[in-house]
């Protein structure tokens, strides 16, 4: 029977020679990851109760991510609890104060063609860039998980969503997925999202993340890209292994059923803000132009990478951020600040005026430094603007891609991003 490549992942995982659409089934889960907020702080003493420990140590990540660097005593036991659960639960995938758990995954080899993963927050989504099956669950299901290594689901129907043509200068998966959660709303539950096309093809991994992640503003069960050689060459690179009939294994049938197909053309789409309080608030920056921003952010697992930071410097080199406004930047992993100090990215950043904070979820989650006052507005790189996420409930954040945040640091309020490419590139 021809299948999508998510009921193919879900056959697989259930032991099943095919799988249906509204059909719940156990599966086995080949990996199961969380943070210092979703993870052993709510798993310890439910595993204390039933006796037992983790099913398989080997196939659990856990990354402190969350509450790093502890601001308070709180925080400080929470990440001593993580520390001392992955000592004695024998967690050797534990990365501590790295990075962003989605970004780990990613920089390490674990999100690989075919797999189950199973993940302790929304955005676990991020992996389904890879051609696995990736979703979040809550903190009582992911102690199940860690417990048993199984766990049930509805298989979900799969919308495709067809991306065609060429992103033009400025233009960013970040634009790609602020013009989808309008267009297709946020309530696609019991639904994978499915992206493809050639302009999907074009993109890194880092960008390909982008569109799985934000699948969960969709409201998506998972987000999905089949794998190709791209993705081979990412995961290899980065100490995983993977073989080449992946490429034809994990991928959907040219005569599978789709709930729907949805089209986009690349080509033909400016850069994005989504107003408060939602993703799906998104319209053509000239829509936003001239609003006053007091903060600027660039951080998050969609909003941080190496290469979100190299869209900052695109658009700050030789330029100063505005004094009303403060530019924060958080990038999303230790190696990215590595390789963004190796390579001058920083220099350019910091020159211009950005502070820089640890590498984390932050502000982006309404933790530690960067919160918003009553009444600021802030412009941000993250994936979510929801009423009081990053600070005060009567803040106002924007969304917009590392292009966008960059040059509103710079004029001190929303605006078009790509002028300020253009005389970069003129003046070089």
């Amino acid at each position: 029977m021809p299948a999508t490549l998510t009921e193919k992942i879900l056959a697989r995982a259930s032991g099943r020679d095919a799988v249906s659409p509204g059909e719940m089934i156990t599966v086995k889960v080949d990996l199961a990851m969380a943070h210092d907020s979703s993870g052993p702080r709510r798993w310890k003493a439910r595993l204390e109760a039933l006796g037992t420990g983790l099913w398989d140590p080997s196939r659990v990540v856990l990354v402190s991510d969350h509450y790093v660097p502890a601001v308070d005593a709180e925080s400080a036991a929470i990440l001593k609890l993580t520390r001392e659960f992955a000592r004695d639960y024998g967690v050797k995938n534990f990365y501590d104060m790295r990075g962003i758990c989605h970004v780990m995954l990613a920089e390490h080899g674990h999100a690989r063609p075919g797999l189950f993963i199973a993940g302790g927050d929304s955005h676990s989504t991020n992996a389904g860039a890879f051609g696995c099956y990736a979703a979040g669950f809550g903190a009582t299901d992911m102690t199940a998980i860690v417990a048993t290594g199984e766990t049930w689901t509805v298989v979900p129907e799969t919308v495709r969503v067809e991306i065609s043509g060429a992103l033009s200068q400025g233009v960013t998966a970040k634009d790609i997925m602020l013009a989808l959660c309008r267009d297709l709303g946020m309530g696609n539950h019991f639904r994978a999202i499915e992206y493809g096309g050639e302009a999907v093809r074009a993109l890194d991994m880092e960008q390909r993340t982008v569109l799985a992640n934000m699948a969960a503003e969709l409201g998506g069960e998972t987000g999905i890209i089949e794998p190709d050689a791209v993705t081979l060459a990412h995961v290899r690179g980065h100490g995983g292994e993977v073989d080449e009939a992946a490429l034809t294994l994990w991928r959907s049938d040219p005569d599978c059923t789709y709930a729907h197909t949805h089209h986009l053309d690349a080509g033909a789409l400016e850069p994005q803000i989504a107003a408060p309080h939602s993703p799906a608030n998104a319209a053509p920056v000239s829509v936003h132009a001239g609003i006053a921003i007091d903060q600027a952010y660039i951080g998050a697992c969609v909003g941080a990478k190496l290469s979100d930071l190299h869209m900052a410097a695109a658009v700050l080199k030789g330029r100063t951020v505005s004094a009303r406004t403060r530019l924060l930047v958080a990038p999303a992993s230790a190696k990215v600040t590595e390789a963004a100090a190796k390579d001058g990215t920083l220099a350019i950043l910091t020159e211009a005026g950005a502070v820089m904070l640890p590498s984390g979820c932050g502000a982006c989650a309404g933790l530690g430094a960067g919160l918003l006052a009553e009444g600021e507005v802030c412009l941000s790189s993250t994936n979510r603007n929801f009423q009081g996420r990053m600070g005060h409930k009567d803040a106002q954040v924007y969304l917009g891609s590392p292009y966008a945040v960059a040059a509103g640091a710079v004029a001190g309020e929303i605006t078009d991003p790509r002028p300020f490419l253009t005389a970069n590139r003129k003046a070089a």
